[in-house]
C-alpha cells in the first residue's frame, strides 16, 4: 500500500505508472472508508492479517490474485480535460477484458446504471457498474484515490477462489481453467498499449521513492492508527 500510494504521489508529479503484484499470504484489505470493526462479521477473515488502503471500495482477500495499481498525472495526454478520473474504471476494464478474451477467457461488464444491493462488506460480494463478470459472479474490481488532479487506480483480479473466502469463485473455477498471474499481467500490459497508443517500459523505483516508501510503511501502514482509523 504505500508502495501504491507513492505511485499516486509520483504521477501528481507527473510520472505515470502501472504495477501488478501478488501477496506473501493471505491478506484481507479494508476500503479507505471502512469501519476495520467489520472484519469480525467473519471470524475465519478477523484471522488474517490486514491492512487498510489509500483508495475506496469494499474489502478484498488477498490470496490467489493479480493485484494492479495504475496511477495518471492530471491533464493530457493521461487525463482528458473535463473528463471524469472515474471514466478510467470501466475504460481498464475493458482492457482487462480484451487481454482476458486474448487468452481465450470471457468475460463481460456489468450494466452502467445498475448497482446490486449490497450482499456483505467484501469487494466482490458486491456488483457495481464496469464490474468484470464470468457468468454472474464477479472477477475483477477497481477503485481509486485522487490527489491533485492525479489518480490512483486499485483493482483486483481473482484468478482463483481462496479457501478464506469460498463463496467467491474465480477464473479458475469459473472458467474451468488455470489462469497463472505472469500470463495475465503480460497480456494486460499489451492490450493497454494497443488501447491508448502509450508505450509501456519496465522501470524502477527511484531511491527518494524508496525512501518515501520505508516511511509511509514505519509511519502510516503499519499503524494502528492507520489501520483501525475508522
Amino acid at each position: 500500500m504505500a508502495a501504491d500510494e507513492v505511485l499516486l504521489e509520483s504521477a501528481a508529479a507527473g510520472r505515470a505508472s502501472v504495477r501488478f503484484y501478488g501477496w506473501s499470504g493471505p491478506t484481507l484489505s479494508l476500503g479507505y472508508f471502512q469501519p476495520e470493526r467489520l472484519r469480525h462479521t467473519d471470524e475465519g477473515l478477523a484471522r488474517l492479517p490486514y491492512v487498510r488502503r489509500p483508495s475506496g471500495g469494499d474489502a478484498l482477500v488477498h490470496h490467489h490474485e493479480l493485484t494492479y495499481a495504475f496511477a495518471l498525472p492530471a491533464g493530457p495526454p493521461w487525463q482528458a480535460p473535463g473528463a471524469r478520473a472515474s471514466s478510467w474504471l470501466p475504460r481498464v476494464h475493458a482492457v482487462i477484458a480484451a487481454a482476458l478474451g486474448s487468452l481465450g477467457i470471457g468475460v463481460r461488464l456489468y450494466g452502467a446504471g445498475r448497482a446490486e444491493p449490497f450482499g456483505g462488506f467484501l469487494c466482490f460480494q458486491h456488483l457495481t457498474p464496469g464490474d468484470l463478470l464470468i457468468g454472474p459472479a464477479k472477477v475483477a474490481g477497481s477503485a481509486q484515490r485522487r490527489q491533485r488532479g492525479a489518480v490512483l487506480q486499485h483493482g483486483g483480479l481473482l484468478l482463483a477462489a481462496s479457501p478464506h473466502a469460498p463463496a467467491l469463485p474465480g477464473i479458475r473455477e469459473l472458467a474451468g481453467r488455470p489462469l497463472a498471474a505472469d500470463d495475465a499481467r503480460a497480456a494486460i500490459v499489451r492490450e493497454l498499449g494497443r488501447q491508448t497508443g502509450w508505450r509501456l517500459e519496465a522501470g524502477d523505483w527511484e531511491p527518494a521513492e524508496r525512501r518515501r516508501i520505508d516511511q509511509l510503511v514505519a509511519q502510516k501502514y503499519t499503524q494502528p492508527a492507520w489501520n483501525r482509523k475508522r
